[in-house]
């Protein structure tokens, strides 16, 4: 695979990510607003149930495709004779993706399993505490996802 295609599989893995995050937490979730509880957690829960799928594909391509780029481009100076140090701004694009890696982990493995939980039981009180929990992890991934982009532009 050329490098061209492995960037855009990583880009395109990190538009779904952000896109994603950026339409649950701004336009998705307001609008949900409107819906009486037992409706709305039915709602959200379903669309962050096909949205995590998407997610787990996309971190997949970008942890692959990063790991791919990185050896490629240090294999290539190291077989011509240079000595290979990641540069600063992909070491803090990996910091951060683990980062965020582990706060979708977080998400889905806990607190969407909690969500289930309390849908189930219909307990909207504690499924909208879970929820609050959720759209609170989001934002925090959506601003390290953010800033991951500025860092790779800007430095």
């Amino acid at each position: 695979m050329t490098d061209t295609a492995l960037k855009l599989i990583h880009v395109l893995a990190t538009i779904l990510w952000l896109g994603g995050m950026f339409f649950a937490h701004f336009c998705l979730r307001p609008a949900a607003q409107t819906l009486e509880p037992p409706a709305r957690i039915e709602l959200m829960h379903g669309v962050l149930r096909r949205f995590f799928v998407f997610v787990f594909v996309a971190v997949v391509a970008l942890v692959a495709s990063g790991i791919w780029m990185v050896g490629r481009t240090a294999r290539q100076t190291v077989q011509s004779g240079g000595h290979f140090s990641l540069p600063l701004d992909w070491a803090l694009m990996v910091l951060l993706g683990l980062v965020m890696t582990g706060i979708f982990g977080y998400i889905r493995l806990v607190l969407f399993r909690q969500l289930t939980q309390a849908k189930a039981a219909q307990n909207w009180p504690s499924a909208g505490a879970v929820m609050g929990s959720i759209k609170t992890w989001v934002a925090a991934n959506l601003a390290l996802g953010v800033a991951t982009v500025a860092i790779v532009i800007l430095l």
